[in-house]
């Protein structure tokens, strides 16, 4: 019996729109509490294609949530996006799935949307969200904008020139402190899967072409339960910087280097000034003289002799330090250990 015989039963799919499934090119960006979610079921549904990023490795508290991975990919510290898409394969063998270990920025998103026919976002910060929405709408590609924390989350389709986009409904990123994240709320696993399904859906209605149906931004708090939709056909606001005016301000921001305290961790991920290819049998030389390295072909790590701190260094150049938030420290550890 064919495997999707349950799903095409459904007059919004049918066998026509399994085989546009089947020809479909998804980017989804963060494979965390909702990437592994939409990465899972989109799989399931035989989406011919998963491109997907993510720029971590698998640590113990993300498997309360994080529902493609197990303690072994913690025991082995597999990045997020090779542990996912091993975990994909094995769940359906007849999709493509491209794992990316990198950190997306706006010196390499354009690239890693070529080819793509929809972009889903599983990231965790704000900075993110709006460089998407950026890049979605100079290419007129539609993506999907989800968040969750606590036990809260909203979902919305983005379709360029037709919907409003991400700052037509909120015109700039929220300042620091003024949301609640991970660290200091929380994040409930039911309500980070109720997102993410929301976020497949819309997808997926995209992809069958029957976006006037993805119409709506979807808010949900699921303790007490409340559900709100809010029509957005008419909230595409005339003085849009990216949809109206095309500046796309988070996307020309070329990138320097960056420090940026994880959500969740007590790990600084620094990015370097420009791009960058390391040579890690060289870099995990030169790291051996100065604490303890493992070395596996994603990523060379050391821990620091005579410190609490250890680095994790990925071939594209970026640096995860492990064992503090303060951002001053760990630009200073990476410029010693690995350069400017």
């Amino acid at each position: 019996m064919n495997r999707y015989q349950r799903q095409t039963l459904l007059p919004q799919i049918g066998e026509a729109g399994q085989e546009r499934l089947a020809r479909a090119r998804v980017l989804l960006i963060g494979c965390g509490a909702l990437g592994t979610v939409i990465a899972e079921q989109m799989a399931r549904a035989g989406v011919g294609y998963l491109r997907i990023c993510d720029r971590d490795l698998v640590e113990t508290t993300n498997l309360q949530r994080q529902v493609l991975f197990d303690e072994s990919d913690v025991a082995a510290a597999r990045p997020k996006a090779i542990a996912a898409a091993e975990r994909l394969r094995a769940i359906n063998g007849s999709i493509r799935v491209d794992p990316r270990v990198v950190d997306v920025h706006s010196g390499n998103i354009e690239l890693l949307l070529e080819g793509v026919d929809l972009v889903l976002d599983g990231t965790d910060n704000a900075e993110t969200r709006y460089l998407v929405n950026d890049a979605a709408i100079k290419h007129s590609m539609p993506w999907v904008y989800g968040a969750c924390v606590g036990t809260s989350g909203r979902v919305m389709a983005v379709l360029p020139m037709t919907r409003p986009c991400l700052r037509c409904m909120f015109p700039h990123p929220p300042g620091p402190g003024e949301l609640e994240t991970c660290d200091t709320a929380g994040v409930l696993a039911a309500a980070a899967s109720v997102v993410a399904s929301l976020q497949v859906v819309e997808a997926m209605k995209i992809l069958l072409s029957d976006p006037a149906s993805a119409r709506e931004l979807v808010t949900i708090e699921l303790w007490p339960l409340r559900i709100r939709t809010i029509l957005t056909a008419e909230a595409q606001r005339a003085d849009c910087p990216c949809c109206v005016f095309r500046k796309f301000e988070f996307l020309d921001a070329r990138p320097g280097q960056a420090a940026t305290s994880l959500c969740g961790r007590n790990t600084v991920q620094v990015r370097p000034s420009a791009d960058a290819t390391i040579d890690m049998d060289a870099a995990a030389s030169r790291l051996a003289t100065v604490g303890s390295v493992d070395k596996n072909p994603f990523f060379v790590r050391c821990a620091l002799r005579d410190s609490e701190l250890s680095v994790t260094l990925f071939p594209d150049g970026r640096a995860m330090v492990h064992g503090t938030a303060d951002l001053a420290l760990a630009r200073s550890i990476y410029a010693r250990f690995i350069g400017n």
